[in-house]
């Protein structure tokens, strides 16, 4: 477990969005990654709100490093596809977004993500995810 943590900890310091948006990696386990990011005021729509793309920027990344804490040490992954429901408003501190990997296949992975607007204890689902990830 110990070479996965290091491995996406490395793949994820390598991502300059993710460094533009202040995220972070939250928790790394085989199958489930979570990545939190503040609700900055470089990152909000018209209204106030998060911008969807924080909640889809951290989610696809979050759906993607579950993928790959279950690929073989010398994969990368990518997206190949992923599909996005708003169910709310963004509003909050920060983001949390949980990826997890729904079916581990031999060329491709189903995954998903659920994305959580956090302000003190509460927590509101704004967000699901879907997508296919694949190894390169």
């Amino acid at each position: 477990m110990t070479e996965i943590v290091t491995r996406i900890r490395e793949s994820f310091a390598r991502q300059t969005m993710m460094q533009t948006l202040g995220a972070t990696l939250a928790s790394i386990e085989p199958g489930r990654v979570t990545i939190q990011a503040p609700i900055l005021p470089t990152s909000l729509q018209q209204q106030g709100a998060g911008h969807a793309g924080l909640a889809f920027s951290i989610g696809d990344s979050a759906a993607g490093y579950s993928s790959l804490s279950l690929m073989p040490a010398d994969s990368e992954v990518m997206t190949v596809e992923m599909k996005i429901n708003l169910m709310s408003p963004a509003v909050g501190d920060y983001l949390i977004a949980e990826g997890r990997v729904i079916r581990a296949g031999r060329r491709i992975m189903v995954v998903a993500a659920d994305v959580w607007a956090v302000t003190g204890e509460a927590r509101k689902h704004v967000a699901m995810l879907q997508g296919t990830m694949i190894p390169v």
